[in-house]
This record gives C-alpha cells, structure tokens and sequence, in this order.
C-alpha cells in the first residue's frame, strides 16, 4: 500500500504542477451546483434533466466546487449541507443513516433505508458513505419515498452521487490540503478530454489519509487512523448525436478502524482513551466496471441501458470482541459482496401534455462471510481453556422490479405524475458453525410502491407540489450464532407538502410531512452468541410517526456575498413497541428513535472580494448543528441523551489566476460532542463489564488547502 499511495500522490502532484500555466479560474465563489451566469440548478432526480425549482420533490444538490470549498471528502460530511440528512459512523465500514427519521440504519448487515446511488447505479451498503469522493459533479439528496424511480430500500429517500463526465476539450483539476494537528492530508486529481471526435477519456485518482484524535491508550498507538486510496477511468462514446455509450471502472481501497469506542462514565465524559487489546484494523477493497447505453429511437422516446458489477472485500486481521482490555474474545473476519444490477428505461414523450417513464430492474447480491472468534475463558477446575468457532455464510439475494411513471400537464401551470413499481425479492442463507451446517433461511417478499404527486406552477419564479408515496425496505438475516435469525422488512407512507420560489437573488423551499413508519427497523442489541462471545441482533421493533416541516435558503443581498442555510425540525417517535417487547421481553426506556436529533440546521456565508484583474479573496463561514438524541440503549427506565451540539468552520481563499490558496479550521470552537454512543446496558446483559461506551467527534483541525483546474 506504500508504493501505492506513493505512486497516487506522484501522480496527482505531476498533474498540478503541468496544469498550472493553463489555468483559466471561474471566478465565483462556492455554489451548490449551479451556472453562476442564470442561477439555474439542474438536477435528475427524476431520471430527467429538470431545474432544481421546478421539480416537485424536496431535493438538495451539492456541486463538486462546493465539496472542495468545504473541505468535505465523504457523502457522510456533506449530509451536514442537506436538511433532514442524518448520518453517523463508528467506524470505517459502519455509516447510520436516515431522512427524517425514516429509513433508519445502524448496522451494516441491514439493507440501506436511504438509497445510495453512484451515477444512478444501487449500492447496497452504507459502507461507502465514508468512502472518499473523487471526481464528483455533484451529490443529489432526495428527500421521501424514491421506489417508483429509484426502487426498494429508499423509503428515507435516495442519495444520488454523480460522477464528472469526460470532457469535449482538455481539462485537468487537482487538489491537495493538509491539516492538524492529526496529520490529516489529502491529494486528487484528474484529467479529461477527447481522444476522437466520437471518444472521449476521463482518469482520476486521490490519495487521503489521516491519523485522528483517538488513542489506544493499553497499545500505545492511534485507535481512529483513515487511509484510503482511489482511482476510476471513463469512457464514452457518442458516434452520433442519437447514441452515447459510457463506460466506467473504478478501485478504492480503504485502511481504517471499526468500533474504537473509549469507556466512559456518562455522555459529560468525552475521554479519548481507547482500551482494547487490539485495534480493530479493517480493510477494504471496492472496485467495479459498469456500463451505461443511450440511444433516441426518434418520435420522442429515449432508451437507457445500465448494467453494473461491484465487488467488495473486506479483512479485519484481528479484532477485540470483548470491548475491552481483558482477552475475552478476539475475532478474524473476511467477507466479500458481489453486486450484479441491470435496469433498462424507457423515457417517451407522447404529446405535449403526456409523457411516461417505464423499466425493468434486476440485481444479485451474493455476500459471503468467514469469521473465526476465539474464546478465553477460566475453568474452575481445568483452569485457563480456548474455545475456537468458526462461522461461515452465505447470503444471495435476487430482486426483480418493474417500474412505470405517467407525466400529464394538462397546460403550462398544472402536473400531475403518477407511478408504481412492483418489486419481488428472493433472499436465501446458508450457514454452518465449526462445520455444522445450519437449516437454510429463506425471506420473500412482494411489494408495491406507489406515488403521486400534484404540482402548479403559479408564476416563473413559484411553484408548489403535494404527493403521498409508499417506500419498502426488505428484510435480512441476523448472524448465525444470533437468537433471531430473521426480520422482515418495513415500509413508510409519507405526505408532503411543499413550495419552492426561485430568482437570481433568492432562492427559497419549503416542505411539511407526515411519514406513517410501519414495522420499524431500528433497534437492535448486542446478545451472548450461540457457543459464547456476542452477536448483533437486528429486530422488527414497532411502528413510528415521523413529522415535521423542513426549510432551505440561499440569499444574495449583494452580488459578492451569498447566504445560504437549511432546517429540519422532525418529531420521529416510536407508537407501538409491541413487536420489540414481544422479541426481546423488555421494555423500552424512552420512545426516541437512537441517534435522531429533533432538528437539523446549516447556515453558511461566501464574501467575495475582487482584488483586481483575475485575483479575489473569499471568506467563508459555516455553523452546522444538531439536536439531543438517544444513544444506543437497552436499558428498560432511565433514557441515555446526548447533548445537542453547533460545529463552526471558517477559511479565507486567495484566486489568483490557475491557483486557488485558502487556510481553514473547522471545529473552529473545539467543541466536544459523540459521534456514537453506547450505554452500559448492552453490554451488562452481553456478561462483560459494565460501562458506557463513547466515540467523540473530530477535533479542531487547522490547515491549508490549495486547487487548480483548467
């Protein structure tokens, strides 16, 4: 891996130093995904291209120049820019995820409830939520039920990731940033341009690594550290204006930590003392090659063929399965997921007032599963023995969908889109326990997502939209040492409201829901595995009420100076805990979903000062907050809270021609807060020592950034 980010981190400094002299700098200051010359704000989010303040969905878009301004490298920190976007991590391959309450996931064995889409293409794990962002256009969020567009498992919502195109003419960008006092250091770049008249490349690549604020205290070494390298290469080609073919292969790989949480004696105690006998180091390698066909077939009809490949392995060489200092349980685990998906769409403009979009979808999930946990323990007679259990697995699943949406506008102020998709999935796992095979489980399901949405166009610049949409998400398989080896899939119907008005100068939307949240996946708890040591168990826990209203703004008093700010304030609460009392036998001590803030805010500023000729200074500023939550509890009276907290960023940027040099800080205010919080409870229950188990944010970190693109 050296060499690797060796070669990386070559590569992309070539890159900035042979681009410098060609520069030619758009001299706006940070936007989201916007053409600073008519404020437009293109987006697909229904597979179409449709201004941003016409399309009758609550939706955020984020452009890459703004993830770079930022600082953001991961969809994880950007969900900070989105109204009603929560995500949390505890670890490299572990992200929690949900929008507005809904679509709830907290372990990676559970199917997303929030949709990740990489250039349209289904991820089927959170995992890349903290993966590294390289070459982005821009990130769409979408907030309710996405299945008539964007299928199962984005009752939430859908996370829309697109990629840059190759370019017609030559163009490269590169980016590099380092920061203290973690050793936080990032490098990227990429080129693009037309190898024909009819072929066209585009290369990228980034090298990112940093060492955290956590600490192994028992080890003597860092207990949070990130390194991950990527490249990706595209191809298309377009023979003629009526047909374009894209071709896309990429490589990640990712050295991190998983579960380095510090014991701690409440949610006041933010120690970063880590005390495992091992540091939880874990691999991964994601790499795939997908394909995307678009052809006009004349008399207004479009065809889109997508077909993907996606692997991921991961190692974890050593882990500590105890949480803890004593050698109780130590862990080697291998997995693999393989992803085949392909989708064809049918985009058919019949008359002025009809349009429809159909399509057929399949995917097979194949994820297999190796891990080997050796139990200590102290006999009181034979004294101290080893127990040694192997686990395997393998789970495939194979979804079928179809997929229609009909377009009416009956004149130029009134639409109405209604759609339906139809999904079918098969799940099968297969298991054996130090060599004794386990009977096969087995999941089906067939379900229907229908949505409608009314919407009028009242003057240019006004807009205001109504829909009801169901989203499911389907089941999943518990490991096999756990208690409950299966539990179904839940679903959402959610009613929106909302409006959205558009100028140059101003920008402003706003939304109310309701989200009826059905068989709730959410809780889960940590219990003694078949044969000793501990297994997550996930639960059909109950049903929830989620509602709430949402607003977004951008202001410019004055064409130097943007303003721009969002607010989600969700009441997300469980209404039924019959089935999790009914599973567990316990009761629960608040009806709080875990890690669910109440509300949800950003503000950020952009002061442009032209020096002259091409050279301007900007500065900016940013505040990010987030309400009081639930940590992670079992505990049957007494509710575990985390503190709400604000987190302030601020750089100042000199542009001078090709070059762009800024100095920022964020956490501006060293502020303390948990990123993952488990009370004592969980682990009480599982036979370990009792304590509250903690993972606090990111420090202060302070450094320079500096980007060129021509």
């Amino acid at each position: 891996m050296t060499k690797l980010n060796f070669a990386v981190s070559t590569a992309v400094l070539v890159t900035m130093l042979a681009a410098a002299p060609a520069y030619a700098q758009d001299a706006s200051g940070p936007a989201a995904a916007e053409s600073e010359d008519d404020g437009v704000i293109v987006v697909t989010a229904r597979k179409r291209d449709e201004t941003l303040s016409d399309v009758p969905i609550a939706v955020t878009a984020i452009d890459g120049d703004t993830l770079t301004a930022r600082g953001i490298n991961s969809v994880r920190e950007a969900a900070v820019l989105s109204p009603g976007l929560n995500i949390n991590s505890d670890g490299s391959g572990r992200a929690f995820v949900a929008i507005r309450g809904v679509g709830v996931t907290l372990v990676q064995s559970v199917q997303p409830g929030v949709g990740l889409f990489i250039d349209g293409i289904y991820q089927p794990n959170t995992a890349y939520l903290n993966n590294p962002l390289l070459d982005v256009e821009r990130i769409e969020v979408l907030r309710g039920p996405q299945g008539t567009l964007y299928g199962k498992n984005t009752l939430g919502g859908a996370i829309n990731v697109i990629t840059r195109a190759p370019s017609d003419v030559f163009e490269a960008r590169a980016n590099g940033s380092y920061a203290g006092p973690d050793n936080s250091w990032l490098v990227s770049g990429a080129v693009s341009g037309p190898i024909s008249d009819v072929l066209g490349f585009r290369i990228a690549a980034s090298h990112r690594q940093q060492d955290g604020f956590l600490t192994n205290t028992l080890l003597g070494k860092d207990a949070n550290r990130f390194n991950t390298d990527s490249i990706n290469a595209t191809l298309r080609l377009a023979p003629s204006d009526g047909f374009s073919l894209t071709i896309k292969g990429y490589y990640d790989w990712v050295d991190g930590v998983n579960t380095p949480y510090s014991r701690v004696t409440g949610p006041k105690d933010f120690s970063r003392d880590v005390q495992f006998n091992a540091l939880n180091e874990i691999s991964y390698k994601y790499r795939g090659i997908n394909a995307r066909a678009e052809a006009d077939l004349g008399g207004g009809s479009k065809l889109s063929v997508i077909g993907a490949y996606d692997m991921r392995n991961s190692f974890a060489p050593d882990n500590d399965g105890d949480f803890g200092p004593t050698n109780t349980v130590r862990t080697v685990g291998r997995d693999s997921l393989r992803t085949m998906t392909l989708e064809t769409r049918l985009d058919s403009e019949w008359t002025d007032q009809i349009s429809t979009l159909v399509g057929l979808f399949y995917s097979n999930e194949a994820t297999r599963a190796n891990v080997t946990d050796t139990i200590s323990l102290v006999h009181p007679i034979l004294g101290p023995i080893s127990i040694v259990r192997n686990t395997v697995s393998k789970n495939v699943a194979d979804t079928y969908a179809a997929f229609g949406t009909m377009f009416w506008k009956p004149n130029s102020d009134w639409e109405v889109a209604l759609g339906l998709r139809y999904d079918r999935e098969n799940r099968v796992s297969r298991s054996a326990i130090s060599g004794a095979s386990l009977p096969i489980a087995k999941l089906k399901s067939s379900e229907w997502q229908p949505k409608l949405t009314v919407s009028r166009k009242w003057t240019p610049d006004l807009m205001t939209y109504v829909s009801v949409a169901r989203g499911y998400r389907g089941g999943g398989f518990n490991a096999p040492t756990a208690p409950t080896r299966t539990y179904n899939g839940d679903s959402a119907w959610t009613y929106e409201a909302g409006a959205k008005y558009a100028t140059p100068r101003l920008m402003l939307s706003g939304a109310v829901f309701y989200n009826d949240y059905k068989n709730y996946i959410g809780l889960n708890s940590i219990a003694p595995a078949a044969g000793g040591g501990l297994v997550t168990v996930d639960l059909n826990s109950g049903d929830v009420e989620s509602y709430g209203i949402e607003l977004e703004a951008m202001v410019r008093p004055v064409p130097a100076w943007t303003i721009r700010g969002g607010f989600t304030y969700m009441h997300a609460r469980i209404t039924d805990d019959s089935a999790y009392v009914a599973t567990t036998g316990r009761q629960l001590s608040s009806d709080r979903l875990t890690f669910q803030p109440d509300w949800l805010a950003n503000i950020s500023t952009d002061y442009r000062i032209e020096m002259g000729g091409d050279d301007d200074i900007v500065l900016s500023a940013g505040l990010f907050g987030k309400g009081k939550r639930l940590a992670a509890t079992l505990n049957e009276t007494t509710p575990t809270f985390l503190d709400s907290y604000w987190l302030a960023n601020a750089s100042i940027a000199y542009r001078t021609g090709p070059v762009e040099i800024a100095l920022f800080a964020n956490n501006l205010f060293n502020t303390e807060y948990f990123e993952s919080y488990i009370e004592k409870t969980t682990l009480a229950l599982a036979g370990l020592p009792a304590s509250d188990l903690g993972i606090t944010g990111d420090r202060r970190r302070y450094g320079v950034r500096a980007s060129l693109k021509f």
